[in-house]
């Protein structure tokens, strides 16, 4: 679900029976509630906006800072692969694996 630009997970809350949704990408913690989709985006609209006041308020920047860097542990048997894959098609090991990651998120 999204509003506003910013993207909430949601899942079932089996002890409150309920849907919980949970605003993704945030410097903080945020989520609502709701038993339908109208209530949940309602719920999800005033959280964010009670989270973005706080923000404000405080001074604070909404949004989590990525920095485009990270770490992936992957077997060397894996690295190896990856490495003569890239090689082959010319590419650096990063943009072999950019890509892959690129496609994952776009499908």
């Amino acid at each position: 679900m999204t509003v506003d630009g910013y993207h909430a997970k949601i899942e079932f809350d089996e002890e409150m029976d309920q849907f919980r949704g949970e605003i993704l990408g945030l410097s903080g913690g945020a989520d609502f509630y709701g038993f339908s989709p109208d209530e949940l985006r309602r719920e999800f609209k005033k959280s964010l906006g009670v989270f973005l006041e706080v923000c404000k308020e405080q001074g604070i920047e909404p949004r989590k800072h990525f920095s485009g860097k990270f770490n992936l542990r992957i077997s060397p048997e894996l690295h190896e692969k990856l490495a003569m894959t890239a090689e082959v098609q010319g590419k650096s090991l990063n943009t072999l694996a950019q890509e892959a990651l690129q496609k994952s998120v776009s499908a």
